[in-house]
């Protein structure tokens, strides 16, 4: 997967976290923690998966952003 992408966590994170998701932005909704951002291969997404992982974070969801070309 690349391109835009949402990826929603449950917990809620401050803008603080963002640095840990290669400066993915961070928005809170009443889902958890969306972060949204441009991945830019598999490699990256699963670095971003891999901190997810490390900080114990709960994966809601993975979702590409459809973009009108």
């Amino acid at each position: 997967m690349q391109g835009k992408t949402e990826i929603i966590i449950q917990e809620e994170l401050s803008n603080f976290w963002g640095k840990y998701f290669d400066q993915m932005q961070l928005k809170v909704n009443d889902k958890g923690t969306m972060l949204y951002g441009f991945i830019k291969d598999e490699a990256h997404l699963h670095g971003i998966l891999s901190q997810i992982k490390a900080l114990n974070l709960t994966l809601i969801s993975i979702n590409p952003v459809k973009t009108d070309n």
